[in-house]
């Protein structure tokens, strides 16, 4: 379980710069929940992963992932127990070294080949095989040849391998093309669901945060506005949400990469 309580974050204080990006914000995640976050630009999404994973010390509140105070703690302490993969498939991976050795390297292998046995070459290749990319049969191939596809593939493959306490996806599939961002979207939720993750992956796409996933939470200046799941959830459509964010809210949604997704 993730407990936030009451988190903030102010960056360049006290000066005509100042933004505050999180507003005493407070969740709770629950073991195996699939959370959807959307948001427009700048509501704070991508900042709260920031908070989660570590990259900067919140200014209030406090974080506990399984019982254990995370607030304080440095992310690569906290990226041993939380995994998270970006928007950029060129990021999470050594373009340079084999498919092999970067799945060996997640693994604990020390991602070198003279170091990995026999038999963890068979597990890694049945691994690859998982995504029915035939990548399995390229294991040898460095990974900067990849196309975008294969390579986020194959980083959410690396981010599960040793499964995570949490999985953060922060847009992972928003550049690739409709096609590929599908197959990857269904290989996330396969993988969350037979590892039984706990995932929070923020979207653009309203009608992907309806579908994918047990919850729907909107952000907006910092904080949540509204946070939806089981039955109610459902039944929502995407005029829905547009309702419940003006409700909330007190304007409109304006923004143009949201309101145009598929």
């Amino acid at each position: 379980m993730l407990k936030i309580d009451a988190i903030s974050k102010t960056f360049n204080p006290g000066t005509v710069n100042e933004k505050k990006a999180l507003s005493g914000l407070s969740l709770t995640v629950n073991d195996g929940d699939f959370i959807s976050i959307i948001g427009a630009n700048g509501a704070g999404k991508s900042t709260l992963f920031n908070a989660i994973a570590g990259t900067f010390l919140t200014d209030e509140g406090s974080i506990v992932l399984d019982g254990e105070d995370i607030t304080l703690t440095p992310a690569h302490i906290r990226a041993r127990n939380i995994g998270r993969l970006f928007q950029d498939p060129l990021k999470g991976t050594a373009p340079d070294m084999s498919i092999e050795e970067n799945l060996a390297l997640a693994a604990g292998s020390g991602g070198w080949l003279s170091r990995i046995s026999r038999k963890e070459k068979k597990m890694l290749r049945e691994k690859v095989a998982m995504l029915s990319m035939g990548l399995e049969d390229r294991m040898d191939s460095p990974v900067g040849l990849l196309s975008g596809g294969q390579r986020q593939a194959l980083t959410l493959m690396m981010a599960t391998i040793n499964p995570p306490r949490l999985l953060l996806l922060d847009e992972h599939t928003a550049a690739l093309d409709p096609e590929t961002s599908d197959k990857v979207m269904a290989l996330t939720e396969k993988i969350a669901g037979e590892n039984h993750l706990t995932c929070l992956v923020i979207t653009h796409n309203m009608h992907s945060a309806l579908s994918q996933g047990n919850r729907t939470l909107m952000m907006d200046n910092g904080n949540i506005i509204f946070d939806i799941e089981g039955e109610k959830r459902h039944d929502l459509t995407v005029d829905d949400l547009l309702k419940m964010f003006r409700s909330r809210s007190g304007r409109d949604l304006d923004n143009d990469r949201m309101l145009l997704s598929e």
